[in-house]
């Protein structure tokens, strides 16, 4: 789901953008704002870094990001009705986002391209992502230039403004840095690591999207989906983490669902997994990899670890980060992978 400018224009709630959502948004006559922007023709897939959509998607990048819509014409900055923009194919998909990678640095990543309406009535959604990489930057021949939105306009940054944006940037990493180590902290505390390896994973959106929290519900499907793409990811060469932890009963903690640790007999305690989804879209995962079982018998010591246990770990922190930022709608994760 997203919540975009069209939304917001219209009163409704986070939802898919559709072309009845447009047709509101053209009858009701929406004006242009910092985070929208009307154009009546999609420019064409040859060619494309060398015409203004580089310039707009990084302006809306630089803005905290917004739609760029093509195919409704507009007067006085308000919309007023619809054209057609021609035939859009995959291809064409992929020269956008490729314009926004080669044609801007650092790159806008992310961009969401939403093809809507039939013949006749054609039209393209570009979602440009909030971003924390500004200033991005567009360079023509030796020179190069910030570009950012003022209402309905795009204009250029001036050199304070740049400097700021920079600002913003280095104080988005100590802080990513900050809560990735805080993270990493809490999930090894009450670990046994004097005994026994552990493989520390956490991950936390760069830009936390707070909506309604996880229901239980909500928490059990994500880490049910999680354990499936980790089977995806890694195939079953190795000791899963997401096996070892009650998936089907997700339990409150703070701020979070916790996944505990269901490997708790004799014979199952080496493979002790311990799972967590916060509310702001941060995961977590604690792992024993150390003194896993050999053969029916038999463990490896404490300091010994086979790296098919790492793999596995690994696999199943990156289809948690994929399931719960599809459920949270949070994209870009910072990511830090240890062992204790």
């Amino acid at each position: 789901m997203s919540f975009t400018a069209l939304h917001r224009a219209l009163g409704v709630g986070p939802g898919s953008l559709t072309d009845e959502l447009l047709d509101a948004a053209v009858a009701a006559g929406v004006t242009e704002t910092n985070d929208l922007d009307w154009k009546s023709e999609l420019p064409p897939a040859k060619g494309l870094p060398q015409t203004d959509f580089p310039k707009d998607a990084a302006a809306m990048a630089n803005s905290g990001g917004g739609v760029i819509v093509f195919g409704v014409c507009e007067s006085q900055k308000a919309a007023t009705e619809r054209v057609d923009v021609g035939e859009v194919d995959e291809a064409h998909e992929r020269s956008l986002r490729s314009a926004a990678i080669a044609a801007i640095s650092p790159p806008v990543f992310g961009l969401n391209v939403h093809r809507l309406g039939a013949e006749g009535n054609r039209a393209v959604v570009v979602e440009v992502p909030a971003s924390l990489d500004g200033p991005h930057l567009i360079y023509k021949n030796e020179y190069f230039g910030a570009p950012v939105r003022n209402d309905s306009d795009t204009v250029w940054m001036r050199e304070r403004q740049i400097e700021a944006v920079y600002r913003v940037r280095f104080d988005e990493r100590r802080h990513a840095t900050e809560a990735l180590d805080a993270l990493f902290t809490e999930a090894s505390t009450g670990r046994d690591t004097d005994k026994r390896a552990w493989v520390i994973a956490v991950a936390h959106p760069r830009i936390p999207r707070f909506r309604d929290r996880l229901t239980r519900d909500g928490a059990r499907a994500v880490l049910s989906k999680a354990g499936e793409l980790a089977l995806v990811y890694a195939g079953r060469g190795g000791v899963h983490p997401l096996e070892s932890v009650d998936r089907l009963n997700p339990r409150p903690g703070l701020r979070r669902w916790v996944a505990v640790n269901t490997a708790t007999g004799g014979r199952s305690v080496w493979k002790e997994s311990w799972a967590s989804i916060h509310h702001d879209g941060s995961v977590t995962l604690a792992a024993a990899v150390g003194g896993h079982r050999m053969s029916s018998d038999g463990y490896f010591e404490g300091w010994q670890i086979e790296s098919s246990a790492i793999e596995c770990a690994v696999a199943d922190l990156m289809a948690l980060v994929r399931a719960t930022a599809e459920a949270t709608d949070n994209d870009e994760y910072a990511v830090r992978v240890g062992i204790a």
